[in-house]
């Protein structure tokens, strides 16, 4: 992939910052079909030397926009930070809505869909029903992954090695006395849940609020993002979850992969 350099068609202006616009076609040069890229890889989509390149690189990942596994470079979701562009690229809170206004109308529970975004989720679509946290949840809401159905979903996704990394790393902090904070126990239930293919939290978040989540993935099976039924404790039973919620959401995920899928055909 070469990125266009759209502004060599137009005059410009005294005001013009050239580094702005290298920087911005580093990003630009990550997509669907070149998620990953190398150094080498990104000066010639670019055009740029291999020295700029990678000093545009190693700013980006500084700065939290663009992540570094061995040789390899990729994107993070912390480029929502930057606008649109991002969801636009990724389709998932558009494509999901609908699904998720599905769901909720079966289930009369609300449900949502979040990214992960260092070490929280971030939400980028929902369709509430009835407030059940004492906090408000918009798109945009951050809350710690550890302590979420959705956050374990999307940690069970990493790679071991930056599992491990991350989980040394982040803060785990206690929500409620339910709240798994304990490494060993955190890491014992990823496992199950990357096992599994879904996860259940049952009040670590809040107090009273139980939901169950399972992932999405992309054409190429790259898990994407989470999405989640939310429920009170005090109306349903983690085995009505099970039984009833699950197969309903699982169902509503491989719906939004093949929506998805159809979208990038």
């Amino acid at each position: 992939m070469t990125v266009r350099d759209e502004s060599k068609d137009e005059v410009r202006g005294a005001h013009f910052v050239q580094s702005l616009e290298r920087g911005l076609n580093v990003i630009r040069a990550f997509d669907a079909s070149t998620p990953r890229l190398t150094l080498s890889e990104v000066a010639q989509a670019t055009g740029l030397t291999r020295a700029a390149a990678r000093r545009f690189l190693l700013t980006l990942v500084d700065l939290g926009y663009v992540r570094l596994d061995g040789r390899q470079f990729s994107l993070t979701s912390r480029v929502l930070q930057l606008g649109y562009a991002y969801l636009s690229a990724l389709s998932l809170p558009d494509v999901a809505e609908p699904h998720l206004e599905m769901l909720v109308a079966m289930v009369n529970e609300s449900s949502s869909v979040s990214v992960l975004d260092g070490d929280d989720i971030v939400y980028v679509a929902r369709v509430p029903t009835t407030r059940i946290m004492t906090v408000a949840i918009n798109v945009g809401t951050r809350f710690p992954a550890h302590a979420t159905s959705m956050g374990r979903v999307l940690l069970a996704a990493l790679p071991e090695d930056e599992l491990e990394e991350r989980l040394a790393r982040m803060e785990r902090r206690s929500l409620t006395a339910r709240t798994i904070t304990d490494p060993a126990a955190l890491r014992t239930e990823i496992g199950r849940v990357r096992t599994q293919g879904w996860a259940l939290v049952d009040q670590e978040l809040e107090e009273g609020l139980r939901s169950i989540a399972a992932p999405v993935r992309d054409v190429s099976g790259r898990v994407v993002g989470a999405v989640n039924v939310s429920t009170s404790a005090s109306r349903t039973a983690t085995g009505t979850m099970r039984r009833e919620m699950l197969p309903l959401l699982l169902d509503t995920t491989a719906r939004i992969e093949a929506d998805l899928r159809a979208a990038r055909g």
